[in-house]
Order: C-alpha cells, then sequence, then structure tokens
C-alpha cells in the first residue's frame, strides 16, 4: 500500500490530523489498534479551547458541537469553603471555553472520515515504523493474521503515551521530562444533572475535588485520592458522601446524586518528550506530552499540535519544508507553557502529603493573591482559555 502520510492512532489528534489533510487534497492512512467501539468508550477530557473550537469548525465536523456543547464563560475556585468566580470571559476580551465530550468530538470525526471514504485500519495488530530517518518511510502491521506494509512519504506517530512511535525513537535521540504526582483523581460518570451551571475547582483539607459535567444531564465529578486506593473500594454511595463535605453547603445540598456509568482511578503525570520530529516521523498529542487534568489543557495540545503538523505538510506539498523543519519547536513553545499552567493549577489546588508548614501557607497565600487580584484572576483567564496561536 501506498499514502502520502501513515497517521498512527485513531485518537482525536490522529482523526483531526486525517481530517485536515484530508480537506487539503493530502492522502493519509489511519492505523488503529483497538476497535472503534473500544476508542469511543474511553472516558476523557471534554473542555475545549477556542482554537480547538475554531479547529474542529475548520476541519468540518464542529456543527454537532455548537449545537450540543456547553460555552463556558467562567469557571468557579472553592477555597475555605467560599466560591470565587473567575470571570473567563469578561478578563479576556470575551474568550471562553466549550463543555463537549471527548467521546463526541471523537464519534464526529469517525463519523465524517467513514462518510468521505477515507481508509482507517482498525484492529492493526504488531504495528511497527522503519526507516523514518530516509526519504521512505514504513509502516507494518498484522490484520486479520495478514502481514501488511504501507510506503509514505511521512509518519505521524498520534498514538499515544504507551504507543510505538515514541518508543521506536533512539534513546539517544530523545530526552524526556517527568513528574509523577503523589495521588490520583478517583472519577465518577454519572446520568444527573450537574450540581453547578459552571465547573468548581474545590481546595480542601480533605483533598482537591472537580464538579464537572458533559451535558445537562450528564456530570462527571472527580475526588483527589491516594494512589493505594482501588476503585473497588469506592462504592458510589462512599464517593457521594465523600463529595459532599468537599464542596461548600450551597453546592452540597444541590448535588444530585446516582449510579455511576463509569468509575476509575487516574493518576497524575506532567511528561514532555523532546524533539517532536525525527526525520519524517513526528510526534503529536499524548505521544509526546502528557499534562495533569486539572488545567484542562491535554485535548487542546493535541488539538494544536496537529494544527501545526498539518499546516507543514501542506507546505511540504506546496514546496517548502520551513514548516516541518520548525514543527518540534513551535509545539513545545506552546506545551511548556500549557504544561507550567497544568503543574502550577496542581500544586495550588491539590493536597500534596510532602508540602511543608512554609510551603503550604506560601500556596495558600498564593491562591488567596489569585481570586483576589484582577492580576491574577487574569493570569489564571488567560491561561484557561487557551493562549493565542503563535504562527
Amino acid at each position: 500500500m501506498r499514502t502520502q502520510v501513515a497517521i498512527i492512532g485513531a485518537g482525536p489528534s490522529g482523526l483531526i490530523l486525517g481530517q485536515l489533510l484530508a480537506k487539503a487534497g493530502i492522502d493519509a492512512v489511519i492505523l488503529e489498534a483497538h476497535t472503534p467501539e473500544y476508542v469511543l468508550g474511553r472516558i476523557r477530557a471534554g473542555v475545549l479551547e477556542q482554537v480547538a473550537v475554531d479547529l474542529l469548525d475548520e476541519a468540518g465536523v464542529g456543527s454537532r458541537m455548537h449545537a450540543e456543547g456547553l460555552p463556558h464563560e467562567g469557571i468557579e475556585l472553592l477555597v475555605g469553603g467560599t466560591r470565587h468566580r473567575i470571570d473567563l470571559a469578561g478578563l479576556t476580551g470575551g474568550r471562553k471555553v466549550m463543555v463537549y465530550g471527548q467521546t463526541e468530538l471523537t464519534k464526529d470525526l469517525m463519523q465524517a472520515r467513514a462518510a468521505a471514504g477515507l481508509k482507517t485500519e482498525y484492529e492493526a495488530k504488531d504495528v511497527s515504523v522503519h526507516d523514518f530517518d530516509s526519504a521512505k518511510p514504513r509502516v507494518r502491521y498484522v490484520k486479520d493474521g495478514a502481514s501488511h506494509e504501507i510506503e509514505c512519504d511521512f509518519i505521524a506517530g498520534c498514538d499515544g503515551f504507551h504507543g510505538v512511535c515514541r518508543a521506536s525513537v533512539p534513546k539517544t535521540a530523545i530526552t524526556n521530562f517527568e513528574r509523577v504526582y503523589p495521588f490520583g483523581w478517583l472519577g465518577l460518570l454519572s446520568d444527573t444533572p450537574p450540581v453547578s451551571e459552571e465547573l468548581i475547582y474545590a481546595k480542601t483539607a480533605r483533598g482537591f475535588a472537580l464538579c464537572s459535567m458533559r451535558s445537562h444531564t450528564r456530570s462527571r465529578y472527580y475526588l483527589q485520592v491516594s494512589l493505594t486506593e482501588r476503585v473497588e473500594d469506592w462504592p458510589d454511595d462512599m464517593f457521594w458522601d465523600e463529595l459532599r463535605r468537599r464542596l461548600d453547603p450551597q453546592a452540597s445540598a444541590r448535588l444530585v446524586t446516582g449510579p455511576s456509568i463509569e468509575k476509575s482511578i487516574a493518576p497524575l503525570r506532567s511528561f514532555v518528550a523532546e524533539p517532536m520530529r525525527f526525520g519524517r516521523l513526528f510526534l503529536a498529542g499524548d505521544a509526546a506530552h502528557i499534562v495533569p487534568p486539572t488545567g484542562a489543557k491535554g485535548l487542546n495540545l493535541a488539538a494544536t499540535d496537529v494544527r501545526t503538523l498539518s499546516r507543514a505538510l501542506i507546505e511540504f506539498y506546496q514546496g517548502s519544508e520551513a514548516g516541518i523543519d520548525h514543527y518540534s519547536a513551535r509545539c513545545l513553545r506552546r506545551i511548556w507553557k500549557a504544561e507550567r499552567f497544568s503543574w502550577w493549577m496542581t500544586l495550588l489546588l491539590h493536597t500534596f502529603p510532602d508540602t511543608n508548614p512554609f510551603e503550604q501557607r506560601a500556596l495558600d497565600a498564593e491562591l488567596d493573591y489569585v481570586v483576589h487580584s484582577l492580576a491574577g484572576r487574569t493570569t489564571l483567564a488567560e491561561n484557561y482559555v487557551g493562549l493565542p496561536f503563535e504562527d
């Protein structure tokens, strides 16, 4: 098989890239190790920056998002039992975020790709990338017991943190930066109305909590828990009781509980791999970086990575290599700003077991400054809605 771009991974980054390339007339094949049902079953983020919203419109898959998504102009920080609203739109000249579940976004992208007759190979096993340091890279995989090979011009590694693409890069050619946090998030999804019209980020002596949503009738809640905790140890009633303890009285009284649809514990980490280009192989999304979910940046960074990559590849086929030469540096400039913000939000809002009394007082003072200072609230708002894209 021959194609121009082989995309490894059919998550949002791979699907968005495939859609953008198709609109530019560039041929691409997507390989995915799992079934479509498995891909759609992954419960992930749902807060989109304006840049990501605009990109989905550009890709031609934004209509359902605008019809069913929830634009948010603010968030609330619950500190010391008091809620403080961060007016995102008012502090950023009208910019806001869109709450739209990653599952729904992935469904839109998959349907658009299928409707256009574009090739996606699901259940592609034993994927391997070859000769990406040459002008003729190749991808091999096994499907239904038969071996296949794709010849291509470029390989886009959109296959996640545990994927084959980054693992195939020589260790001497890549540098990893990592911070692993000493706790996780226990998340619960339920078909119940959200406790608040806007997200509530709660810092309490019992630990962090987040009240989020996927729609007007589906809620997503999170609790900070120890890494030693197990999902089986948290029946629904225990989760709801603990969430109430971490909310203010008004929110606690409004909380509507119900059976969980999905419940899981996610460890938190910050991770960046540099560079993101190795000859004709490019890393994008979780294959190159991970952020703790506190700042809602993971999906947004993946989208801006493939925005940059799609433009670079389009430039290449128009006769210029400048875009692919600068791909890594352009992405990493934005990535590190988002990493810093997500790390900062995590540091401010969570309880760390090894924080000494001085550090804790200093963090409390910084959070107090953020919620009571116009400059502090503006800094948070600018980063939360997404920094302007730098071409």
